[in-house]
């Protein structure tokens, strides 16, 4: 059966983040097809993320009075 593992509770070291080059308790490791390792710290990640799922050209029509229905 699989363990459950609290992330909470895992020890690990404080690193340097790759993007914003701060030391950080709370990061993603991220392994690239060459085998490195990249440090990635929550904030930079959730930077990275923000309007994943937006379309390029997204756009609201409401705020310029066009209200589709």
């Amino acid at each position: 059966m699989p363990e459950s593992i609290d992330p909470k509770t895992i020890e690990k070291p404080a690193m340097r983040c790759t993007e914003c080059d701060r030391e950080k308790d709370h990061y993603n490791t991220f392994l690239s097809p060459g085998n490195e390792m990249k440090v990635v710290c929550w904030e930079c990640q959730s930077r990275d993320e923000k309007g994943f799922n937006a379309k390029r050209n997204f756009r609201r029509g409401a705020r310029s009075g066009y209200i589709p229905r």
